[in-house]
């Protein structure tokens, strides 16, 4: 893997991140491979500054200074970033052609369509701190790239959690079904409920788009259509919070 900056578009080799607590949760992380810390000039010598500063150089991690406008354009958000930035390898992004050649077994969520990075951030940190074995994602137009907001919003889990990358969802989940895995979806009006059923061992669960929920070529090839049981006349719930409920519930409930 090349030490080229990410463009966001699926190629990934360096991802940069920003943000004080996000930088410093990845240079606590001893797994996770900090290639360079970015620092404004202008930062005071807080207690949070002093610590990145220390790690840095604990881990032999070059610092790089830089004025204000300079570190914008390595964050590429002046307003988030708080003077602070690191360059980091990306080791848990993989290609999605690795499930068909290794996933005998196995649960997955895929997202259909989620174009708002604050939740594609929140789904990965459900996903990886799950039983599920990892996240499927499309690099088609629409869908929120893996972005350092993104980045910020899974709170560091992404440089932990399995994410599988392809083109185009329906070819991928296509392959997949001829695998032998079923393609599960979920929707308000489905008859079974998530909480009853019983998946499959090679499964992967779909998420729709956050206000259109499920493309009408997911839907159709769908092995099982499952329901989030929901009270009190709420009709809905926000796609990262049903994602955590599926990757708690349903993949605690898989069975090699």
């Amino acid at each position: 893997m090349g030490h080229k900056h990410p463009n966001n578009d699926g190629n990934f080799g360096n991802l940069t991140i920003y943000g004080r607590n996000p930088v410093l949760e990845a240079l606590l992380d001893s797994q996770i491979e900090v290639l360079r810390l970015h620092l404004a000039h202008s930062n005071k010598e807080s207690a949070i500054i002093k610590q990145l500063r220390t790690l840095a150089q604990q881990r032999d991690i070059p610092i790089r200074l830089h004025s204000k406008l300079e570190l914008s354009r390595i964050s590429r958000n002046s307003r988030q970033d708080q003077g602070v930035a690191a360059d980091i390898l990306c080791t848990s992004l993989q290609d999605a052609s690795c499930l068909y050649r290794q996933a005998a077994t196995g649960r997955f969520i895929a997202l259909d369509g989620i174009n708002n990075p604050q939740n594609l951030g929140m789904v990965i940190r459900s996903v990886g701190a799950s039983t599920c074995d990892g996240l499927l994602l499309s690099r088609q137009k629409g869908n929120a790239r893996l972005s350092p907001l993104v980045v910020k919003a899974s709170a560091g889990a992404l440089f932990k959690t399995p994410i599988y990358t392809c083109d185009q969802l329906e070819p991928c989940l296509r392959r997949l079904q001829a695998l032998g895995f079923s393609i599960v979806t979920l929707s308000a009006d489905a008859p079974q409920s998530l909480l009853e059923m019983a998946p499959p061992p090679r499964c992967v669960f779909v998420l729709g788009n956050e206000s259109e929920g499920i493309s009408a070529e997911v839907a159709r090839m769908a092995d099982l259509n499952v329901a989030i049981p929901l009270q009190r006349g709420i009709e809905s719930l926000n796609v990262a919070v049903s994602a955590a409920l599926v990757a708690f519930v349903a993949g605690y409930r898989l069975t090699p």
